[in-house]
């Protein structure tokens, strides 16, 4: 955890901004908790997530409320970690929203959703626009509590073992990539596959699927996708701006003296903080150690995008009308989308389309 040991600097301030005062810990009773993730040890910044969790948890109580963080597929499958909160075999989790989709649609949005927000504006949805009272009173059916547990940022579009050069090219395409942003390929012709992480290359190598998406050039280039196919796209539009989320059983919650509680709060946001700095400062230099092995870079061509935006609203609006808890997020989230999409055209995109149109070298 020494990636992270700036944050240690930040100990007494953080503790004190809880109201976590050493006498009032010393009476509190000792906590064992238990978090199951839903990524491998060693995707290390998205996996890390949980550990500096526990770390400062452990730190903030003086090592009285102690977290044990565990692998996917240690306690259960990385895709199970939500049920494994909701029955109570582990008190939380650190995991996606929209891996759940497949129970309700709304799930997404706790994550992400095509053509969504960037992660700044995730969390300022998240933070200040309403998005995690909205999300944690949908959760409540579900038996958990959520926390903004992190953010990749903007994720790239995937590895092709050939060149996708128009919307006619996607036809038949065999990709893997779950959730809404299947749905979305599959309205454009394509066959999308769910597959966990571990099988993506051998299918890749084997030629069982075309093309694969994962994260970005980082966690990519440790699963070793460019050996096998070299044409790497971006954007990843069906994440603009990830979420990665703490969930936590509502009655294990209810049980945690507030100081804990408060560490618990404190903890997680200092997680988030840092797996988004992490990112951002390591997939740079993963996209030059990619470009230099051979890797092909291309932007998504802009008949596919215009129609994955298209095939996305529509997804949305349908949804909306035949599900109610979809419908009370998305009518919101819009209207926040809309006002931020307004405000980072003018200020970041103004000054970020020249300054990246003008190097200084």
């Amino acid at each position: 955890m020494e990636r992270r040991s700036f944050l240690k600097k930040a100990s007494l301030g953080a503790v004190a901004a809880t109201g976590v005062a050493a006498p009032a810990i010393a009476a509190e009773p000792s906590v064992q908790w238990r978090i199951t993730s839903s990524f491998p040890k060693s995707l290390d910044t998205i996996y890390g997530g949980a550990e500096q969790l526990a770390k400062r948890v452990g730190e903030l109580t003086e090592g009285k409320f102690q977290i044990k963080v565990s692998a996917a597929g240690e306690i259960v499958p990385g895709l199970q970690a939500l049920d494994a909160v909701q029955n109570g075999t582990v008190q939380a989790c650190h995991t996606c929203g929209y891996y759940y989709v497949g129970k309700n649609k709304t799930f997404a949005f706790d994550t992400s959703v095509p053509f969504g927000l960037s992660s700044r504006q995730q969390a300022a949805w998240m933070y200040y626009g309403g998005g995690l009272q909205l999300m944690r009173d949908f959760l409540k059916d579900y038996n958990v509590m959520s926390f903004y547990g992190g953010n990749t940022g903007t994720q790239m579009g995937g590895w092709f073992r050939n060149e996708v050069k128009s919307l006619a090219d996607v036809k038949g395409l065999k990709i893997r990539i779950p959730g809404i942003g299947g749905e979305v390929w599959s309205r454009l012709g394509a066959v999308p596959q769910t597959l966990a992480g571990g099988d993506i290359y051998p299918a890749l190598e084997k030629g069982t699927i075309d093309a694969a998406e994962w994260v970005g050039p980082y966690d990519d280039e440790k699963l070793g996708f460019y050996k096998v196919a070299k044409h790497y796209f971006y954007p990843g539009w069906w994440e603009p701006g990830p979420q990665i989320s703490f969930y936590v059983n509502l009655a294990e919650w209810a049980k945690l003296p507030k100081s804990y509680q408060a560490a618990f709060e404190v903890a997680a946001a200092e997680a988030a903080i840092a797996m988004q700095a992490e990112y951002d400062a390591k997939n740079p230099q993963s996209l030059v150690r990619l470009l230099q092995s051979g890797v092909k870079l291309h932007k998504y061509p802009a008949d596919i995008l215009k129609a994955a935006q298209k095939a996305a609203f529509e997804i949305y609006e349908e949804e909306s009308e035949k599900n109610p808890a979809f419908k009370k997020v998305y009518a919101e989230w819009k209207k926040f989308r809309g006002i931020e999409q307004g405000w980072f055209s003018l200020a970041e995109s103004g000054l970020e389309s020249f300054m990246y149109a003008n190097r200084v070298k």
